[in-house]
């Protein structure tokens, strides 16, 4: 068998999302799980829409998350091999010159709709004579498309199973434009050919645009690839996605604090027959992915889901992983330790260690119910100023139970409030060594 190449091939026009985030993640997983190489190409032939801010945003993402690729590629150095691929149609007969403008085309549509025929480009183009041509050309420029062979194009789809798309019922493609921009169609082809990509993983909506690109590819002398399409990501409520895509870009996410592990573990199960459970990092990932366990049906995408991950995953961290960030929080070193002992598992994004940190450093406004206001003030009596022992609490309580004969939670959660100002956290035997502060008496 021969080595399994993958790509991801983004278009740096904008931020990368949670759909982008399941194509470059399946096809990662792939190439991981077979020893393959995993490509990043940059689709990036429209010049006005591709910015460099995008593309260093696309690599700083994909870092992030560990999708660190084999090589990478740029469509905008590659247009040469994209001219002469377009010569051979030409002269192969498969690629032919329209001139129709989009008002006209529009009306195309709208008549064949009328009529209760599929909107199908006519080719009309085919007709016209040198002198039509060389005519309309002094008009305006004209555009390419590829002269599809009205067969059935039927392939096996790794997730949909077998396919049949008849190419009649589909417009022979725009490979070129106007302007001269070789179109997603044609540079793709001629990328995955020459760079010898074996799978390609990507959305459902690209079914139709795969049975083209399998003749495009015939017809330039290539093998395709083998093809699965995923389905497409929808809300919780089973709304279309497309429209809050804006809202979960990934870099987005990650400022909310959500872990590269939860995002991983999410995408790589959702939409399949196995549970969604935290793992540690890709190749805990790829050792059980399987395209076959995926469905067809629109995937259900709700974003709250991340977080009991994120917590997991904060929680399982070992102290070596988050000194750095106790550090820059100020923590000192010699404590650093018991503290995220403490408040590891109070937190559900790694932000939230500042609020414990600064709990433990300055203290807090008590919170004193009216009906316990009495009892506090006698507690705090009773409260030794800081620093304190592992033993603190016991001891303390202990006195306070001695004088005012409350146990249990009439006890212990006025003593937490009054200490801590919140009526929930970390073990107060193991929290109140860390605190520097503590109300004042009286």
């Amino acid at each position: 068998m021969s080595r399994i190449v993958t790509r991801f091939a983004p278009s740096p026009t904008g931020y990368l999302h949670i759909g982008n985030l399941r194509t470059a993640l399946f096809n990662y997983l792939i190439a991981r799980k077979s020893g393959g190489d995993f490509i990043l190409r940059l689709d990036d032939t429209d010049a006005e829409r591709s910015k460099q801010e995008y593309i260093d945003a696309i690599k700083q993402d994909l870092d992030w998350l560990g999708l660190h690729w084999d090589r990478i590629e740029q469509q905008s150095k590659r247009l040469e091999r994209y001219a002469d691929a377009a010569d051979k149609l030409r002269e192969d007969g498969r690629f032919y010159e329209c001139f129709e403008t989009p008002a006209e085309l529009d009306l195309k549509r709208k008549k064949q709709l009328n009529m209760g025929r599929p909107p199908v480009y006519d080719r009309a183009a085919l007709a016209l004579d040198d002198a039509a041509r060389e005519k309309l050309r002094a008009e305006r420029a004209g555009y390419w498309r590829f002269k599809l062979d009205q067969s059935r194009i039927e392939w096996e789809d790794g997730i949909l199973g077998a396919l049949s798309i008849d190419a009649a019922s589909v417009s022979d493609p725009v490979l070129i434009r106007a302007d001269g921009q070789v179109l997603y169609t044609l540079a793709s082809v001629v990328d995955d050919m020459e760079m010898g990509v074996t799978h390609i993983v990507r959305g459902s909506d690209h079914v139709t645009n795969t049975a083209t690109q399998i003749q495009i590819i015939e017809a330039l002398g290539g093998t395709p690839p083998a093809f699965a399409h995923h389905s497409l990501l929808t809300g919780a409520q089973g709304e279309p996605l497309s429209k809050r895509l804006g809202t979960l870009s990934l870099r987005d996410l990650r400022a909310q604090g959500v872990t590269a592990n939860a995002l991983l573990s999410l995408l790589a199960r959702l939409g399949s027959s196995q549970p969604v459970e935290l793992r540690d990092g890709l190749d805990a990932l790829a050792e059980g992915f399987d395209l076959a366990q995926f469905g067809a049906a629109p995937t259900k995408f709700d974003a709250q889901d991340l977080w009991p991950l994120t917590r997991a995953d904060l929680q399982s961290r070992p102290y070596d992983a988050v000194a750095g960030d106790l550090a820059a929080l100020g923590v000192p070193e010699d404590i650093a330790p018991a503290f995220w002992d403490v408040a590891r598992e109070n937190i559900t994004r790694l932000d939230d260690l500042g609020e414990w940190w600064a709990l433990c450093r300055d203290g807090a406004a008590p919170v004193i119910d009216p009906e316990d206001a009495d009892f506090v003030e006698q507690a705090l009596a009773l409260l030794p100023p800081p620093p304190y022992g592992p033993g603190a609490w016991k001891d303390w309580t202990d006195a306070v139970k001695a004088q005012t004969g409350r146990k249990g939670k009439a006890l212990f959660m006025p003593l937490r409030k009054a200490l801590t100002g919140r009526a929930h956290g970390p073990d107060m035997s193991a929290l109140m060594p860390l605190l520097a502060r503590v109300p004042a008496k009286g």
